[in-house]
């Protein structure tokens, strides 16, 4: 833990974002076999998906479940957008171009020093990958 005021070089996940799917089960397949995302936890009530956990190799994770209209705060299925952090940007692009994933944003360099591309999985959600770790924390 960082105790002084200043920058820290990796950051935990602190922030999860969550989503939820009409086929959950299909959507974590998606994420886990096709983008690479590492299946840490899934508790099913019912057949359906209560909670998952998929963490990414290269830190920070996401939750979701199986879309529940009636639930308090549930975002709609396809309407989450994420950005993953990620040093393989060019070899990720490169499989899930193979794959067939659709591609909502070519790959690129940024002006900003970032190079990334967006995809959008069978959802509808649109995840963009890329190099951008974010700035430093101020003093």
């Amino acid at each position: 833990m960082n105790t002084q005021n200043t920058p820290t070089t990796t950051r935990t996940p602190d922030v999860w974002p969550t989503l939820q799917a009409h086929d959950a089960p299909a959507l974590i397949d998606f994420l886990v076999g096709t983008v690479g995302f590492l299946r840490t936890a899934v508790y099913e009530d019912g057949g359906r998906v209560a909670h998952a956990q998929l963490d990414w190799p290269e830190g920070g994770a996401v939750m979701l479940g199986s879309y529940d209209p009636a639930g308090d705060g549930c975002l709609k299925p396809g309407s989450f957008g994420a950005y993953v952090v990620t040093d393989h940007v060019d070899e990720l692009y490169a499989r899930l171009a193979r794959a067939g994933v659709q591609v909502v944003r070519e790959i690129e360099d940024q002006p900003y020093g970032s190079r990334e591309f967006a995809i959008t999985d069978p959802e509808g959600n649109k995840w963009s990958f890329g190099t951008y770790r974010g700035e430093p924390r101020p003093n």
